[in-house]
């Protein structure tokens, strides 16, 4: 029996998609091709290979050490996480669906890859490899659909802050800027280059605006779960050569500053049958509703939601959003119709809006953890409660599906807690993560601050 990596090599070698892709290569003037891979922490990865080799590498892949699929990462006392300096490397096989020239320089290329297990090894030849979370979510929502017959779709919100001069952000006192035309008119060159670059690499991009303190959101057509994910990470690689070129910086961190808003992502989500009807809504009525197979697939949502925050709010930094109080960040789980204090709001009939990842998320993370808890919600017919009328945050009701993990410690024990979720990514995912964030909570912990010296150096006698 073939193993999935012979799978993968096959499909290249007899697709007819290698020739169009070479002849788009010979118009363009491709000299050199990248072979992407994405970490656990959402890092792009991968080698640079001449454009004229792209026979062999379609089909023989490209191989890294395993413990860049972890940033090559050592925990404080010298433990290579991903499986040690002496752990074998894993064979990369691009996707020859992701190709595209990049539109800042036609001499280079790029492939997205999924992984797999070396096929020289006694055990386990050939198979998908654990860790890689792109491979992961495709198998998922392969699997979901074969199953279901319902298609996963999603459209992110990516805020990102931008600092650099002539980049001014200026409002009153206690007044946001946000969708000021003033302020996108200033950064006007960022937007345009972006949209323009995005576009060129295959991003439908719809609308965009200025939110707060050089942060600049824009968006694209929401689409197949897979696809948004993949174009998550290419937008991020749009902004970085966009701010290599203008001579300024950008950050997809989650709260760059106290008393402004934070870099959220929020997912945008629906599910579609094969025949284009979206689950979540009833035809016909047009007052704000959910269906019950939505109702369902929502409350499985929020009940794992505290297992899921190890992915959605996935550093030290993610929590201050939450922290920070009257930055529209939700505080408790819960939902609501157009409701923008709750953790989920029904923003329009048929799609669903989870305001918890933010811009540092792993995409394909946080969409794979998505389409299980929806799928445990559907599977069991969970209730989500009552929606929440009025501030969540000033909200006295029970909270249904427990309290939300507000610091990164937090939400590594409730994912450690959620059976559910481990099991849904897998025993050795898993266990990086935890693994990965532990030491980072660990690191943080024992580090001295500005603000612990600004309280504390002087405070006494």
């Amino acid at each position: 029996m073939s193993s999935a990596l012979d799978q993968h090599r096959e499909e290249n070698a007899s697709s007819g998609v290698l020739h169009d892709i070479k002849a788009r290569i010979a118009a363009a003037g491709v000299e050199n091709i990248y072979y992407q891979a994405v970490t656990i922490t959402g890092r792009v990865v991968g080698k640079v290979v001449p454009a004229d080799h792209i026979d062999r590498i379609a089909v023989r892949g490209v191989n890294q050490h395993r413990t860049a699929i972890a940033n090559l990462q050592s925990t404080r006392d010298g433990r290579l996480l991903g499986g040690g300096t002496e752990a074998a490397e894993y064979t990369a096989i691009p996707d020859l669906d992701t190709f595209q020239v990049l539109p800042w320089d036609n001499k280079v290329g790029r492939f997205f890859c999924r992984l797999y297990e070396p096929d020289h090894r006694p055990e386990n030849a050939g198979a998908a490899l654990a860790t890689d979370t792109r491979g992961l979510l495709k198998r998922m929502h392969a699997e979901f659909t074969a199953r279901t017959g319902l298609e996963l779709r999603t459209g992110t919100e990516p805020e990102m802050t931008w600092e650099g001069p002539g980049f001014v952000t200026t409002s009153r006192p206690d007044q946001s800027p946000a969708y000021h035309i003033e302020h996108l008119e200033r950064y006007r060159p960022i937007y345009q280059k972006v949209i323009s670059y995005a576009k060129a690499m295959g991003l439908d991009m719809i609308e965009g605006d200025f939110e707060d303190a050089g942060q600049v959101e824009l968006n694209w057509m929401y689409d197949h779960a897979d696809l948004t994910a993949d174009r998550l990470v290419t937008y991020r690689q749009i902004a970085k050569q966009v701010a290599r070129e203008l001579g300024i910086e950008c950050s997809f961190m989650a709260k760059p500053g106290t008393g402004y808003m934070g870099n959220g992502c929020h997912h945008n989500w629906s599910l579609w049958t094969a025949e284009g009807d979206n689950v979540l809504e009833e035809k016909g009525r047009h007052d704000l509703h959910l269906t019950d197979q939505g109702q369902y697939a929502l409350g499985g949502l929020l009940q794992h939601t505290p297992g899921a925050m190890l992915v959605m709010g996935s550093t030290v930094n993610s929590y201050k959003r939450y922290w920070d109080a009257g930055q529209f960040a939700p505080s408790r789980i819960d939902w609501g119709l157009d409701n923008k204090t709750c953790t989920v709001r029904l923003s329009a009939n048929g799609r669903l809006e989870y305001k918890l990842p933010d811009a540092s998320v792993n995409p394909y993370l946080s969409h794979a953890v998505l389409l299980a808890a929806i799928d445990d919600g559907l599977k069991n017919q969970t209730s989500p409660g009552e929606p929440t009328v009025g501030s969540s945050y000033l909200s006295t009701a029970p909270e249904l599906f427990g309290k939300l993990p507000l610091s990164l410690g937090e939400a590594i024990d409730a994912f450690q807690g959620d059976s559910y979720l481990r099991d849904a990514l897998g025993t050795e995912l898993s266990d990086l993560l935890v693994d990965y964030k532990s030491d980072e909570w660990a690191r943080f912990n024992s580090a001295v601050t500005t603000w612990e010296r600004d309280m504390y150096w002087a405070d006494l006698p």
